[in-house]
């Protein structure tokens, strides 16, 4: 291949200025981060569970799926992804709506389009959950109960609002 990185980079942007090398960075901090958890659990002669339960992977879900949206839109937690975006108004009940700093570049950049998707933070939440059945299962399925009771309690918010909407009209 006769084609250098940079033709590739340039080729891949087009018009726009996509921080490829840091989205490599990142993805080489998630590949070492597993890494270090799989020497871990070989070290301390720990398993991954034989069988995963429809429970735990219904768990599991509505744990990532609570917490990375928690992480991603809620106002509390605005402090941690403050220093790479910045506040743009209200997306929904309780959530946030940010951008990544324009005069943010490289790795900066990177961080801000991971901590304000849900989506792309989901990865990294199930696979701390993941990490937390082999080292410790009794408190990750504790976690995952509570933020379980959080989504669903999320869900019922949202139900209730509507319907109360629905009656006053």
């Amino acid at each position: 291949m006769t084609e250098s990185l940079r033709d590739i980079k340039r080729e891949y942007e087009g018009e726009e200025d996509r921080p490829l090398a840091s989205y490599l960075r990142v993805l080489t901090v998630y590949g070492g981060a597993v890494s270090v958890l799989l020497a871990a659990a070989k070290l301390a002669g720990r398993r991954a569970p034989e069988k995963i339960s429809p429970m735990d992977i219904l768990l599991m879900g509505l744990f990532t799926h609570r917490l990375s949206r928690t992480i991603a839109k809620d106002p509390v937690t605005s402090p941690i992804r403050a220093p790479f975006t910045r506040f743009d108004g209200v997306s929904g009940p309780a959530e946030l709506r940010e951008k990544v700093r324009s005069d943010g570049s490289g790795v900066r950049h990177a961080l801000g389009e991971l901590l304000t998707c849900p989506f792309c933070l989901s990865q990294w939440v199930a696979t701390g959950y993941a990490a937390g059945m082999v080292f410790s299962p009794k408190v990750t399925r504790m976690a995952g109960a509570t933020m379980a009771a959080v989504a669903v309690s999320d869900w019922l918010q949202l139900a209730y609002t509507r319907l109360m909407k629905a009656a006053s009209e």
